[in-house]
């Protein structure tokens, strides 16, 4: 029954489709439902009363609780008036983890405070058996001096070379702003958001859920990191701009055999158990401490001040670099093949 869902995006109301998919036997589901806000979705009311709205989440959340396995984890991304009513459903049928707090200012309101952050809700199906990967993201530097924004005073030789453990308040992922970066959809999130997601609760070949795909961003960050996906899609245009999407995608966002987010040719997110091996691809200053002033670098990638050299000679390996023309050849094989 599965299998026919796996790899694909559906068209299809998502409450019938989740039906159909056997309990426990998805690894995580991510769901970035309708936001009751009147957005413009080609297939979608988005402006129902509050409790027939209420009653339509209520159902979905216990369908995505229910076909989730004992060791996965159910992820839920909403402004925080709906995520304060989600969890009142999902504390009776899961264990609450973290309010993921996503810094992406919107426009005043007025009479309020300015909103600043989408909230995404983390539960874990049983605790006990929870997947759970910690997660680092670089650090942040100041675009002029160099220097890390964060004053770590007397405990720079504690700092980590690549960054700090990722906490529940993210300010490093921006939402879409540009046109031209964007699908035809009212709501689309960055793709290396749901990358995080994946890789701090997964591993490869597990199975990533989404019962609103919309144009696949889900779907792509499972794909691209070597995940299986299951999309569901009410609306037909937006399953053929996934579909369009999912055939240029591969699964190549890695170093060697480890598994890394990407975002303008840097890594944005790793897990922590790998940068021991991912590590050895980076030019590291050889005390600590000057990291409080010197990025890491790529060992391919433009120098930045530190240079180090062996027998007059830089150090490179291929990293990034890689990458590019693995990407820039799949691209070209498949204009060719048009």
């Amino acid at each position: 029954m599965l299998e026919k869902y796996v790899n694909r995006i559906t068209q299809g109301d998502c409450l019938a489709l989740l039906k159909q998919v056997p309990d426990n036997s998805v690894d995580i589901t991510f769901a970035d439902p309708p936001f009751n806000l009147k957005k413009k979705y080609n297939s979608t009311n988005d402006s129902l009363a509050l409790q027939e709205y209420l009653d339509w989440c209520e159902q979905w959340i216990n369908e995505m609780v229910r076909v989730t396995k004992p060791t996965g984890s159910i992820f839920v991304h909403n402004i925080p008036k709906w995520l304060t009513f989600y969890t009142t459903i999902l504390n009776q049928v899961a264990t609450f983890k973290h309010w993921i707090s996503w810094d992406a200012p919107t426009s005043p309101m007025g009479k309020s405070l300015q909103p600043a952050h989408y909230g995404i809700l983390f539960y874990a199906k049983e605790t006990k058996q929870n997947k759970f990967y910690e997660i680092r993201y670089p650090h942040k530097r100041c675009r002029k001096c160099g220097y890390l924004y964060k004053d770590y005073g007397g405990k720079k030789g504690l700092l980590h070379p690549f960054g700090p453990l990722l906490s529940d308040v993210w300010t490093d992922i921006h939402r879409i702003k540009h046109n031209k970066y964007r699908d035809d959809h009212p709501c689309q999130l960055p793709i290396h958001l749901l990358e995080r997601v994946i890789l701090m609760s997964t591993d490869e070949g597990d199975i990533v859920l989404d019962p609103f795909a919309g144009t696949g961003t889900t779907a792509l960050a499972a794909k691209r990191l070597g995940r299986k996906y299951i999309g569901f899609e009410l609306d037909e245009e937006y399953v053929q701009i996934s579909e369009g999407k999912l055939r240029q995608e591969e699964p190549i966002s890695k170093i060697g055999n480890i598994w890394v987010s990407f975002f303008l040719d840097a890594i944005v997110t790793l897990r922590d158990d790998d940068w021991k091996e991912l590590s050895q691809h980076y030019i590291i200053p050889d005390s600590i401490e000057d990291v409080d002033h010197t990025s890491i670098v790529a060992k391919n990638a433009k120098h930045k001040g530190y240079i180090p050299k062996k027998n007059g000679q830089i150090i490179t390996l291929p990293l990034f670099k890689e990458i590019r023309e693995k990407k820039s050849a799949i691209s070209y094989a498949k204009r060719k093949k048009r």
